[in-house]
């Protein structure tokens, strides 16, 4: 019973991750109506910049919160440059945004192997977080614990942001329909913007807290994002319920999968997938895009 108690937290727990990297990637689909294939090396990005923060790769260690904090800050600039000066250039050229992303990651992949070399990088626990947490003759790792409450906590935020300010307000109306938007005088562009450094910065945060229980290391952006793109698939885009639930789901069938059936583990993770495509193309949660 233990084991499959432990296999389920785990699960929750990838799946949380997976849900700060999909959440931001989805509502970029939503809104821009590309998938943004850099989203993986930002992921990577955020937990290499993390990493060197926490470990003082680069002067005295700091503590490893503010590390996540400033590596999601600095992955969130590095969005935000890639949306203004190149994404903003190719607007309604799907097929070139989609190259275009695609060539960036590759290039954030050949930097940070240039910057911080080819061996994986092991980042420490937050010692507050260490050991297990006991209930009756259940054992559980602290940390985990605390990435599902971080991701909840999250999810909370965002779900306020969009629900109950006018910024999510604009964002809604955006992903919904961006020509009477802009009819009305939302600024589209500046929306580009900020959604793509708010989910930038997300899948950078989402890097360095999971580097404890991930490492970090080159190929983390091609293990990550074809999961990501699963999710957003699975949830429908522009749905923060959608990214949540698809997040869950997939986290599940991942951690289960790789237990159980590895032989079969990608296949039982893309089914759900390919039958979501066939019979629902927009999602669980999504609507038919315009």
């Amino acid at each position: 019973m233990n084991f499959w108690l432990l296999l389920a937290v785990n699960s929750i727990t990838f799946g949380g991750l997976l849900f700060l990297l999909s959440a931001g990637f989805s509502l970029i689909f939503g809104l821009m109506r590309i998938p943004n294939l850099t989203h993986g090396s930002l992921f990577m990005l955020g937990a290499y910049f993390g990493a060197s923060l926490a470990l003082g790769y680069r002067g005295a260690a700091v503590n490893f919160w503010v590390a996540a904090v400033v590596g999601a800050l600095l992955v969130a600039a590095v969005g935000a440059l890639i949306e203004r000066l190149l994404l903003r250039r190719l607007l309604g050229e799907q097929l070139a945004q989609v190259l275009v992303t695609l060539g960036i990651s590759f290039m954030i992949a050949d930097l940070c192997l240039m910057g911080w070399g080819g061996d994986p990088i092991s980042v420490a626990t937050p010692p507050e977080f260490e050991g297990f947490a006991r209930v009756g003759s259940l054992v559980f790792p602290i940390y985990r614990l605390v990435i599902i409450l971080v991701a909840v906590a999250v999810a909370i935020a965002l779900w306020l942001m969009l629900d109950r300010t006018r910024l999510g307000a604009m964002i809604r109306a955006g992903v919904d329909d961006p020509e009477m938007a802009r009819v009305v005088g939302i600024r589209v562009s500046r929306l580009f913007t900020i959604v793509f450094a708010l989910g930038a910065g997300l899948a950078g945060f989402a890097g360095m807290i999971g580097s404890p229980i991930l490492s970090v290391y080159p190929g983390l952006d091609t293990d990550m994002l074809p999961l990501a793109l699963v999710v957003v698939i699975l949830g429908g885009t522009g749905s923060l319920l959608g990214s949540f639930v698809g997040s869950m789901i997939i986290g599940l069938i991942y951690n289960f999968g790789q237990a159980l059936l590895p032989e079969l583990a990608y296949f039982i993770l893309f089914l759900p997938m390919l039958l979501v495509l066939v019979l629902r193309p927009q999602g669980l949660f999504g609507r038919q895009l315009p």
